[in-house]
């Protein structure tokens, strides 16, 4: 066996509940929620907005913006332009929340190694 097997072999395995109690877990849980069901809510409602109004106000999403492109359409095409917006802001909001459960780990594996 290596010293690095060795290594491994002493430290004891993480508490999970533990983790899931401390301050900083809990902090990093409610700023992914928080992030997370406002985003989720807005695209789904904006998502299913195409069908709804298409169906509902058909003469107000035919009007014409641009030759024979109609509102309908610049609507449907917005869906791939705010996909991109929502995942490029998640993709940021994501790495802070690596960010930070990185340094939870980082205070879990010193308190383990310090015992």
């Amino acid at each position: 066996m290596t010293d690095r097997e060795r290594e491994f072999e002493q430290v004891e395995p993480v508490n999970w509940d533990k983790v899931a109690a401390m301050d900083e877990f809990k902090d990093l849980v409610a700023a992914k929620v928080k992030f997370i069901v406002p985003a989720t809510i807005f695209f789904i409602v904006y998502f299913f907005a195409l069908p709804v109004l298409v169906g509902y106000a058909p003469a107000f999403m035919k009007q014409e913006v641009l030759g024979v492109v109609n509102l309908a359409y610049l609507f449907a095409l917005s869906q791939f332009i705010v996909a991109w917006i929502l995942a490029a802001l998640y993709m940021r909001a994501a790495e802070r929340f690596d960010d930070r459960a990185r340094t939870i780990i980082r205070m879990v594996t010193l308190k383990m190694v310090r015992k």
